[in-house]
């Protein structure tokens, strides 16, 4: 990522002075130099003996050979060490670990010790960078998994960093926008204020209460705002499920036990009591009314029975099934309007069919309900994102009078409607690890949108 540069002024140091002689120059400077006495006193025993001035100067040139090829030597056993043991030091800045000295085993040897030295070196600093190279990636694993949308902006508020449940939250890739400024993500307000508080976030990906968290961590040196968004609503939507999964209990239970009895007495009256042998002024009432209210009994329990389904929804079962013929199948099942299916990918997910026929059915009925008797239509299709399944149904109907009850257990636009559906659906799709939502369209119409992962289990 791109850092602007800051300058820094540091303390003035005196240059320094390069040396007369190379480090090399140096040795073979120092190595004649020490042979200079006894090549000095050879010489001098040498031509102040009796031998011919021809055999002086073969042991001269001889002398001279041996004492330069003596340098030579000391100079290579010299410097070759210190070339190897810097070629090592250089290979562990560049962050190359492959490369090791040769020690024995029982030297104690400054050099040698040396080298043993630079191994344990390089031992030390590769059991770090694996170490850091590990807890890079396990933390870059955690944030791309966790359920909480995650954002880093720097000190110009632009967006450096943000993990797969922020791109979701956002609607589009991290490439897309790595770089923007937080006003034009609608995270401005986020970055400011007190936390940890509860805000309110309509972006594509979510919408509704959501918990912000911030902190200040450094990359590279540079500080970054860390700004931690997490999804309330589900959590709220989990509580007021429950509740109402005990409030269903009880109902049912109560009503329950008073419908049987009534259902079983208005029967037995209906038996003992026939028509004819009642006077002809009250049979009419009689029957009648033991008729209704055997039949309101019936249908109060059937009645109850729906409600239940939200109390005993089980997990679902997962299976391989393929996106298109389930959406296929469930529009066909819609007579009153026709449905037009717009074809896309060819996606296969993993989930509970039967639970998401009754889901896609419910949905389906609904937008043909808001249609029926006009001249509009209904369409479904669907579109494969990272992981995840987005399936549309949208209708030409009037739209949404009430859009913050649509998913509360009980509550219906629809004359004689349960106020079921929707809620039922909604638990389904989160029993998938997905979401459902419902909005208006423009000009008219509304579209729900059904968001499930590819395979929950992997999700």
């Amino acid at each position: 990522m791109d850092r602007p540069v800051k300058e820094v002024s540091l303390p003035q140091e005196a240059p320094a002075v390069p040396g007369l002689f190379s480090f090399d120059t140096r040795i073979i400077l120092l190595s004649l130099l020490a042979g200079t006495p006894a090549f000095v006193f050879a010489m001098v025993l040498l031509w102040t003996g009796d031998a011919g001035t021809q055999a002086k100067g073969l042991a001269t040139a001889g002398l001279i050979i041996l004492w330069l090829a003596l340098t030579a030597v000391l100079r290579e056993r010299l410097l070759r060490p210190i070339q190897t043991l810097s070629n090592v030091l250089a290979a562990l800045r560049e962050g190359d670990f492959s490369i090791r000295t040769r020690v024995s085993v029982d030297s104690d040897d400054p050099l040698s010790l040396a080298f043993h030295e630079a191994n344990q070196l390089e031992a030390v600093l590769r059991e770090q960078r694996l170490g850091a190279v590990e807890a890079t990636a396990l933390l870059r694993r955690v944030l791309e998994e966790i359920d909480v949308a995650v954002f880093a902006f720097d000190e110009e508020e632009r967006l450096r960093l943000l993990n797969r449940a922020g791109e979701r939250l956002l609607g589009q890739s991290s490439t897309a926008v790595l770089g923007q400024l937080a006003s034009t993500l609608k995270l401005q307000g986020a970055l400011r204020g007190p936390v940890p508080r509860t805000v309110e976030v309509n972006h594509p990906g979510g919408h509704g209460r959501w918990e912000v968290k911030r902190t200040t961590i450094r990359q590279e040196g540079f500080p970054l705002k860390l700004l931690v968004l997490s999804d309330l609503s589900r959590a709220l939507r989990e509580e007021e499920r429950l509740a109402w999964k005990r409030i269903i209990r009880v109902l049912s239970h109560e009503i329950n036990n008073s419908l049987a009895p009534i259902k079983s007495i208005a029967g037995s009256l209906r038996t003992l009591l026939p028509e004819e042998s009642l006077p002809e002024d009250v049979a009419p009432d009689v029957t009648g009314g033991l008729k209704v209210i055997s039949g309101r009994a019936e249908s109060l329990g059937r009645f109850m029975a729906s409600y239940a389904q939200l109390a005993r929804l089980p997990s679902p079962e997962l299976a391989e099934m393929a996106v298109e013929p389930w959406i296929r199948r469930c529009a066909a099942l819609e007579t009153r309007v026709p449905v037009e299916v717009l074809p896309s990918e060819d996606v296969t997910i993993r989930a509970d069919a039967d639970q998401l026929d009754q889901l896609l059915i419910n949905l389906i009925r609904n937008a043909a309900d808001a249609v029926e008797g006009t001249s509009g239509g209904v369409r479904v299709t669907w579109r494969a994102r990272r992981n995840r399944v987005h399936v549309f149904v949208e209708d030409d109907g009037q739209g949404l009078e009430e859009t913050e009850n649509l998913f509360v257990p009980f509550f219906t636009t629809k004359p004689g409607g349960s106020g079921i559906g929707l809620a039922l659906s909604q638990q389904i799709a989160e029993g998938h690890g997905g979401t459902l939502t419902l909005r208006n369209r423009r000009p008219h119409g509304a579209v729900a949108r059904l968001t499930i992962p590819v395979d929950p289990e992997r999700d």
